[in-house]
Formats: structure tokens, sequence, C-alpha cells
């Protein structure tokens, strides 16, 4: 039980993996849609290039989005509108006439005329009133139908029926002078116009609710096909009708209702490609990215993105297709480089992209897209900390969706003429999400204790508060402290290593000498040597220990990990050489190990030329007369010595970029010394 608890501990770091990498399929394999996958891509516009298609059961056709709007555009246009007959109106209309006509009139002519002017009144009124008085409608034409609702029926008639207000004056006219009554004109008309009111009005709400109702009812397929009959012949070219039948089998093969037999091997079939894709990244770290494996922070992070995307994905899917690429998936790319490498961060997007296209519709196309979009991502962007580096890689990804979204079209369609605009807005949409990858990134840093070229740019700084502390504690040691990282940061970019971090690590690396300044050097601004009254030993021990205190105070002042390394590796198992052989003098059988950093040697090209730096730089101090010839052999030495100690074995730097560092160093150190070719005289 006891071996058990033990194995079980020691292996606790791959159970986790374990555990991730299971936990990872089943979300991904969750969120990916269940129904059937349709196993022909539809080129459109090109021959079929399978065997011939037959129907493997009856469907139905769908109608094309082309043809469904325009459907929908003719419903619209041939709606017949409603309007409200109101008979209250009309009545009060008419029994208003009446008193108008006792008001306007004498009684010495309603005496003879009683009976002639009521009943004309009362007949305009009917005729007015028989189909109703409305406001003029400017959209409506005089052929056009109407629905006219008096109560719970409603009658379809022309348009031109109907009274306008417009044309009442010109009516009552037209009919006073038929009936010979011009003597009463003016009368008769301060009568109609005290008294008629508009009582037909436009139903809006009900017309619409028609509108909808027709629309709601649309019909989205035309004719079925059968199973059995052919649906294309091999060679045949993908377009129109034929283009239309493939994308409804297609549609009817991802929608059906699956037995529990057939859905349990989806779900296999999918869980078995979601993991081998997963797995193929974890086999890519694990070969080539050894360090970032063994760190379960940094791969909880890369799974962690994938999902995310995954996710955001299907988010933007079930809410609307057309919106899928404003997704910023180039933010993956990004944060991945920005935390580790180019390499790993196109590897992870390339997987993520496969995973996504089980997702969106036209997957190919999708695919192609994204991985260029992610390839130009990881092209452009060298140094995320500059912002017009962003902004101009942003400006690149988005021409590069248009222009590829374009040769689709042109490929697909055969014609300009079906270019979606709405379409070219959402790729500036996705372009202008990746700007999120900033804030995302501080918000990573904060969340999984990482650090970004971002963070390295603010650490930089030489007026943090622990780099101008160290400038009033030991002045000699920051002097040292940044030649070193103009040194380093000059040969890392020799070697296309990462000079940002490199030069943070170099003006970080010697804090620990905060603690007793004056017992180095660099730092001692008299003849009296505070080492004088120690042994040999206690003085190593004193120097040894500036390593140790500096990740001390490095971890209290909440430096990242990445900085602390170049702290704890600047030495690596180096002797402290001056007091080893001091002490030597007195006891030949000294031990060597008494007098030895505690390591670790260096683990990356950044740590090992920091160590190469570091070391040249102090020891070219003690040139008294440098000469080019002096300076090429003393950078021979000192590196050539820390290659046969083995100092060098962990990192993955070779043999020709130890040259070129070597070449770098001289060269620098020559310009610091002003040296200049001796002329004859």
């Amino acid at each position: 039980m006891v071996d058990f608890v033990n194995k079980l501990y020691k292996n606790q770091a791959l159970f986790y993996k374990v555990f991730l990498f299971i936990l990872t399929a089943v979300l991904i394999v969750y969120l990916l849609p269940k129904g059937g996958k349709f196993k022909y891509e539809i080129p459109k516009g090109k021959p079929w290039q399978h065997e011939s298609l037959y129907a493997p059961f009856d469907f139905a056709i769908l109608k094309s989005d082309e043809e469904l709007r325009l459907e929908r555009e003719e419903i619209a246009a041939n709606n017949i509108p409603y309007y409200e007959y109101d008979q209250d109106i009309a009545d009060r209309v008419k029994n208003r006439a009446l008193q108008e006509i006792n008001e306007v009139f004498t009684d010495s002519v309603l005496g003879n005329y009683r009976s002639l002017i009521t009943n004309f009144v009362t007949s305009r009124l009917d005729e007015i009133y028989r189909y109703g008085l409305a406001q003029e409608n400017e959209q409506m034409e005089p052929g056009d139908l109407i629905y006219l609702r008096k109560g719970n029926e409603a009658f379809e008639i022309p348009y031109k029926n109907v009274f306008k207000q417009g044309e009442i004056r010109d009516y009552i006219n037209q009919k006073i002078y038929d009936a010979n009554l011009d003597r009463f004109s003016n009368d008769l008309l301060e009568v109609f116009f005290n008294s008629i009111s508009p009582n037909m009005f436009y139903d809006n709400e009900f017309t619409e609710r028609v509108l909808q109702s027709k629309l709601d009812n649309i019909s989205y397929t035309r004719g079925n096909i059968e199973q059995g009959s052919r649906v294309i012949a091999k060679g045949e070219v993908v377009e129109g009708n034929k283009y239309d039948i493939l994308r409804s089998l297609k549609a009817e093969y991802e929608s059906q209702v699956w037995s529990k037999s057939n859905y349990n091997w989806i779900i296999v079939g999918y869980s078995a490609l979601v993991a081998m894709a997963l797995l193929m990244l974890l086999l890519f770290i694990q070969k080539y990215r050894p360090a970032i494996f063994e760190n379960n922070v940094k791969i909880t992070f890369i799974f962690f993105n994938i999902i995310f995307m995954v996710m955001l994905t299907t988010l933007v899917v079930n809410f609307d297709v057309n919106y899928v690429y404003v997704v910023p998936l180039c933010i993956l790319p990004l944060s991945l480089k920005a935390f580790f490498d180019a390499r790993l961060g196109m590897f992870t997007h390339v997987i993520t992209v496969l995973l996504l296209g089980f997702i969106v519709p036209n997957s190919y196309e999708y695919m192609f897209l994204q991985i260029i979009a992610g390839i130009v991502t990881i092209l452009t962007i060298s140094e995320l900390y500059k912002r017009a580096n962003l902004f101009i890689s942003v400006g690149q990804i988005t021409l590069v969706y248009i222009i590829s979204y374009f040769a689709f079209t042109i490929i697909q369609e055969g014609t300009i003429d079906d270019i979606k605009s709405e379409v070219f807005l959402t790729f500036l949409l996705g372009g202008l999400a990746t700007l999120f990858v900033q804030p995302l990134i501080y918000i990573y840093e904060k969340i999984f204790g990482m650090v970004s070229d971002m963070s390295l740019l603010e650490l930089s700084d030489t007026n943090s508060t622990l780099l101008k502390e160290l400038s009033e504690k030991a002045p000699g040691t920051f002097h040292h402290s940044l030649n070193v990282a103009n040194l380093a940061e000059a040969a890392a970019n020799e070697i296309n290593a990462n000079a940002m971090l490199v030069r943070v690590g170099a003006l970080y690396h010697d804090i620990g000498k905060m603690e007793n300044p004056t017992y180095f050097t660099e730092n001692q601004v008299s003849s009296v040597n505070s080492h004088d009254d120690l042994a040999p030993q206690e003085s190593a021990q004193i120097i040894i220990d500036h390593v140790i205190r500096g990740i001390e105070i490095a971890r209290k002042n909440n430096l990242p990990d990445r900085v602390i390394d170049f702290i704890r590796t600047h030495h690596g198992t180096s002797t402290v050489y001056y007091f080893f052989m001091k002490a030597k003098e007195a006891d030949s059988e000294v031990d060597p190990d008494n007098f030895r950093y505690p390591g670790p040697i260096p683990f990356s090209k950044e740590t090992a030329i920091l160590m190469m730096c570091d070391s040249v730089e102090a020891a070219s101090k003690s040139l008294k007369e440098p000469t080019s010839t002096l300076i090429d052999g003393f950078v021979e030495k000192i590196i050539n010595k820390q290659m046969e100690e083995g100092q060098f074995l962990n990192a993955n730097i070779t043999f020709k970029e130890i040259q070129m560092i070597k070449k770098i160093l001289k060269r620098k150190l020559k310009n610091i010394y002003h040296l200049r070719i001796e002329y004859p005289e």
C-alpha cells in the first residue's frame, strides 16, 4: 500500500495531465454538434469528383436563401392592408349634419326647402360613408385593393372606392351643381365641413400580424427527391439545382433524429478524433518543448485556450452562424506566442482549427481562412509589446480574410455579383476583436502566474522600485548589470534568442548584492577591502550567498519565475576561483565544493547567454591595457573554461551559436574600450 502511494505521488504530474486530457476531450465533444456528419464537401461551381451519389432516403429540396428572400419580398409587396371602419363616427356625422342644417339655414329657407336640403345632405353622407372616409395615403395607388373591416367582417374593395378628405370639396360642388342647388352652395358646404370627419383608419397592427402569419407559413422546400434517385453523377458541375439538392441532402442528413445506438457511435467517433488531435499536441510539446510539458500550469493554460475558443465559436454559431468570423481566433496563436514561442502557437492554432471544422459550416473554407490568418499572425508580430506591430498585424489579418473570401466566392459563383458586403464587416469586427489580446494577456498573467514580453518591458524600466534601490545601495553592481544587459541583448539578437527576456534577466541577476554591497569589488570606493579580515571560505560564502539572497529578494518583490531563473543560474556550478586559490595556498587539500555555487547550470539559450556575458563583463575590469588581441584571447579563455566545466550541457545552445556570441562580445568590448588600429609611425 505504501509503495502504491509513493508511486502515485511520484507520478502525480502525469496523472494530472491524463485527467486534463480527458476533461478537455469530454468538454469539446460535449460542445460539438451531435448529428451525423455529411461525408462529402460540396464544391460549388466545381465538378463532382466522388462516385455518383444516390438518395439514401426521401428528402425535400430546400429553397435557397435568395429564393426565400424573393418570396418574402413578393409576399410583402402583395400584402393587402387592412382598414378599420368606425360606424359610430358615421352616425355622429349624420346627426351633427342635421343640427348644422338648422343652424346654418334661415327658417324661411328651411320652411320651403327643408325636405330637399335634408335629403340632399343625408344622401351625400350615405354615399361618402358607404365605404368610409379616409385620410390620403400616399403609398396607395387607385388600383390597389384593401380590406375594410366592419366589426367581425372584412370586405375586399378597390382603394379608389374609398373617399379621401381631399376629394370632398370637388365631390360636394359637383353634386350641388347636378341638383341645381347652386344658390345654397356656400351654406351646404358649411354644413358638410362642420360635420364631416374621417371614420376609416389604417390598421397597422392587424396588417402586420397578417403579413407575419403569411411569412411564417412560407414553405422552405420545393419538391422532393425519392429514395434511390440519383442526386448527382460523377463529373457533373455542382451548381444551380444540383447544388440546392446536395445542400438539402446534407441538411437532412445532419438534422435526422438518430437512434440511441447511432448517437452513441457518433460520440465514439467524435471522441476518437478529438482525443487524437489533443494527443498529437501533447506529443509535440513533450518532444519539442519538454520544459513546457513538465509544467502542469503551462499545459493547463494551453488546453484552457483551446476550450475557450471552441466554446466561444460554438456560442456564436448557435446564435447566428453568419457571425462565425467575428470570433477572434487569432488571439490563440498570439497569446501562446507571447508566453511561449511561435511554433507552439502555430501548432496549437492548427489543432484548434481542425476541431472547429466539426462545428462550422463550409468547414474547408473556414479552416483555410483561419490557418492562413494564423500564419500571418505568427509571421507579422515579432514584438507584441509594440502597439504599432499589433495594429499592423490586425490590418494584415483582416486583409487576408477579405482576399480569401473574395477568391472563394469567385471560385464557387463564377462572378463577383454574389459577394456579400456584410461579410466584410464581420471580418473587420473579428480583426478589431483581436486587439483584445493585450488585456487578455494581462488577465492570463494574473491567473496563471506567467510572464509575457509586455510584462518584461515593464520590468526593464530602470526607474522601477527594485532597480532604483539597487542603484542606490550598490551603484557599481547596477552599472555592471546595465553593461551585462547591453551585451546580453546584442548576443541574443545575434542568435535569435529572446532579447527582451535576457535583458531583464541581466538587469536583476545581481540584486542579491544589495545585502552586502561592499563585499563586491565593483562597489568598493576605498582601498579598504572588506574581505581582508575574513577567511577565504567565509569570503567565498558571502559571494555565493548573493545568489540565494537575490532569489529571496526577487520572490519578495513578486518577480516572475522566468526572471528568477537568471538569478539562480548565472553562475551555474562554477567555483569562486579567487578565494578557492587563496585557500589552496594555505591548504592544498581544500575541498573545492566549499567554494562552488549551488547551481543549477543554465537550461536555456537565454540563461547561457547571461552566464557568458556576466563573466566576460566582470572579468574585463581587470584588463589593464586592453588590446584587440588581448580581448579576443580573454573572451575565448573565459567561455571555453565554462564549456569545459559543462555549464552549457542543459542549455539548448549550439557550438555555432556560442561562436557567434563570442564574436559579438569581442566587438562590443572593443567598442567599450575605444580601441583603434595602431598605425605605424
